[in-house]
């Protein structure tokens, strides 16, 4: 037999993995046990290049109930409630068949927040292309624009916010990061642990058929290369079958008639079966002749590794199986008993009466392989620097060409795509301000939540350990605009093959900034998603982590706003703000490589600002609050106007480096806007420098002895440059 033909080669596993599978079953495992090993083995079941790193994140806080390790993060609102939330990715599936791919990874994402007894009550997602005026790219946004568009307005969950850029590097590899948060009263919660020994397993939802098998868990375990022909793998979603089994699911916990619930998601029913008897200590019997199928003839390896979508598994007590089969019906939501949960550490499968397969559950699940990075910083540029479309020093040139440029124009188009409102928790739209902002009551009774995802992968490429603290920095400065309160964040983390020294540090040194971002503000990290092998036939894609982070706040009808509102306001720039130019979004217009550091921060300072900010909005004393990210202060102060469609004169003073002063970026500095007295107080609890007046049809900007304005006609029409490519 060749070395290419071996059958565990060909399914992703090494030689000493297959040999370390002989050794754990005393045997040569069959065709069925090593597809099952493959897909438990893989980079995206066994996190087996990122589990030893991801311990360093901080896990626990006062308001956490379920942590890393169930289908979602849960943490305590308080008052009987609780908020579920998570992202996971869909990149390798979205860069194949870019529709199914975006629209399965909602789906996805929505059933892990059911799983715990959350309903869903908010989408964002987090997309990165290529530059726009290439095909593939093009192909690949409008692909996943559509897919995510259609599954969360047919289901029926709002998409209130999220962010896409566009930066050669993901020219191949597409990033498709999907965030959902749900609500739930905390006795509707529930473990995945399967319990209770003689309790039947019992399959919901959808038929399983040939699609998706070996999709998300092989391709987000291997790097994309060209000429791949792997649309067979990419699962097919059916929202209005999701929405049924969504509602059912939350009526059979209402009714506590489950013991336990987890998604079917990557590997199908052999991950979903030996993750709940793994966390139950418990062995798992499933007999796969009875899983209802949408195809003739399909082989129990097959029915085993399907990721077909729309499906849950559940542990129902032998007294409520009637029970819970009448509910299903009533829903119109397939259940079939298809196990039991035994004695030991066994998951068998049998197909009726012969046994197929016997597999040690901690062998799958516990003692997949666990490999040590081999990180080592780069002595070489890694990525190349882009093609420039800007240049000369012109202030005024700079700021319309940057609030035009694709990764600061107006999504406007993009969300108009998305239902932002359905269920009518809704308080902040997208655009309206920083975070999403949602009411926990259709009356605005219980308070709110916000909600923000964010992510730089250029920042990071430069500085890995800088951009990523940075990414949490933004976010909770996010909440803070709108006058919420960090409780907890989620992760996703989007890097290219570990086994190259190069992305080995970038990913170690990422981890290392999530961590000391997430110390210094004191929020846990509750569970998150990695998805490595992001590679396309030129090289990596950008390091990107992703930081979703939700927060608190007790009056909706307080929650902050980004655009100016009132003549005569004063304007400000307040917090720990230091700007850079090198790595940011004009930066890349001027065409320049990318620099090898970033500035350090402290995190305790800016949470200093921002808790000044949070508290400010919360009283009501800020006509509008927006943090300055890309594209620096000037570019703030130009979103702020245009969303309150009015405009500013401001008069900065002396400036060693006016393009720096203005375009700079960096992390904790925030424009604000309101009466001067209340910009007074908030000086007194964070550095603030008055420069400026709400007012006017333009924007006026006086700096180191010269001065432009901009009409805000052209900044709109700038700003709205791109609209026709998002629509």
């Amino acid at each position: 037999m060749t070395q290419a033909a071996a059958p565990h080669r060909e399914l992703g596993l090494t030689d000493a993995e297959y040999e370390k599978i002989v050794g754990r079953l005393g045997r040569e495992p069959n065709a069925l046990e090593l597809a099952v090993f493959s897909l438990m083995w893989s980079e995206h079941c066994a996190y087996k290049h990122s589990r030893k790193l991801l311990r360093e994140l901080p896990t626990e806080g006062p308001r956490v109930l379920m942590g890393p390790g169930e289908n979602a993060g849960v943490v305590d609102l308080r008052d009987g409630l609780a908020i579920a939330f998570k992202v996971e990715s869909h990149n390798h599936p979205s860069a194949i068949e870019p529709f199914q791919g975006a629209a399965t990874g909602v789906g996805g994402i929505l059933r892990d927040i059911f799983a715990v007894g959350a309903r869903p009550i908010a989408v964002l997602d987090s997309l990165r292309f290529g530059e726009l005026d290439s095909t593939r790219p093009r192909f690949l946004f409008d692909g996943a624009v559509s897919g995510i568009g259609h599954y969360g307005n047919s289901v029926g969950v709002p998409t209130v916010g999220g962010e896409v850029y566009f930066e050669a590097p993901y020219e191949h590899n597409c990033l498709v990061n999907a965030m959902c948060v749900g609500i739930a009263p905390r006795e509707r919660l529930i473990r995945s642990a399967a319990a209770g020994v003689g309790n039947l397993v019992v399959l919901l939802g959808a038929r399983t058929g040939r699609d998706g098998i070996g999709g998300a868990s092989v391709l987000a375990s291997t790097e994309l290369g060209e000429g791949d022909e792997k649309r067979p793998s990419v699962q097919i979603g059916d929202p209005f079958e999701e929405s049924k089994l969504l509602e059912c699911c939350l009526e059979l916990l209402e009714r506590r008639a489950l013991r336990a619930l987890q998604d079917l998601g990557a590997a199908g029913l052999s991950s979903s079966s030996s993750e709940m008897a793994s966390k139950g200590g418990v062995g798992i019997d499933l007999d796969v002749s009875r899983v209802p199928l949408r195809e003739p003839r399909m082989e129990p390896f097959e029915i085993m590794i399907s990721e077909s979508q729309e499906r849950m598994l559940c542990v129902v007590e032998p007294a409520r199986l009637d029970e819970v089969l009448g509910i299903c019906k009533r829903w119109e939501v397939r259940a079939t008993e298809i196990g039991r949960v035994t004695e030991g550490d066994s998951l068998r499968v049998f197909d009726g009466d012969e046994l197929r397969g016997e597999m040690p559950v901690a062998a799958l699940v516990d003692d997949s392989p666990l490999y040590d990075l081999r990180p080592e910083r780069p002595t070489e540029p890694l990525y190349p620097a882009p093609e420039p479309s800007l240049a000369g020093d012109d202030a005024r040139e700079s700021l319309l060409a940057l609030i035009g440029s694709s990764n600061l124009s107006s999504r406007c188009p993009l969300f108009q795509q998305y239902d932002s409102v359905v269920q009518s928790r809704t308080v902040r739209r997208p655009e309206e301000s920083d975070a999403a902002v949602l009411q926990l009551a259709p009356d605005g009774g219980r308070g709110a939540i916000a909600v923000s995802i964010d992510g730089n992968g250029r920042r990071v490429a430069c500085d890995p350990y800088a951009g990523a603290l940075e990414a949490v920095l933004e976010s909770a400065s996010n909440l803070a605009c709108v006058g919420g309160k960090p409780l907890g964040l989620t992760n996703c983390l989007n890097f290219g093959n570990p086994e190259r020294p190069h992305i080995a540090w970038q990913l170690s040194e990422a981890v290392r900034g999530l961590a000391d971002g997430c110390r210094g503000l004191g929020v846990p990290v509750v569970g998150g998603n990695v998805s490595l092998y992001n590679e396309g036939p030129e090289g990596p894609i950008y390091p990107t982590p992703i930081v979703g982070m939700v927060g608190t706040l007790p009056d909706p009808t307080r929650a902050g706003r980004l655009g100016f509102s009132c003549e005569g306001d004063a304007v400000a720039i307040c917090g720990e703000f230091a700007p850079h130019l090198p790595g940011g979004e004009l930066w890349k217009l001027r065409g320049e490589a990318l620099p090898d550091d970033l500035p350090q921060v402290d995190p305790a300072e800016i949470r200093g600002a921002q808790d000044a900010v949070r508290e400010a909005v919360r009283a009501g004393e800020l006509s509008s609050a927006h943090d300055i990210a890309e594209g620096g202060f000037l570019v703030a102060v130009a979103d702020c106007c245009l969303a309150g469609e009015i405009g500013a004169a401001l008069d900065i003073g002396p400036s060693d480096d006016p393009l720096r002063h203005l375009f700079g970026e960096g992390p904790g500095g925030f424009v604000v806007s309101g009466p001067r007295e209340a910009l007074e107080r908030l000086a007194e609890r964070t550095p603030l420098d008055v420069f400026g007046t709400v007012g006017g049809h333009s924007l006026e900007v006086a700096i180191a002895g010269t001065s432009f304005s901009v009409e805000l006609e052209e900044l709109r029409a700038a700003h709205g440059r791109l609209a026709p490519a998002f629509a």
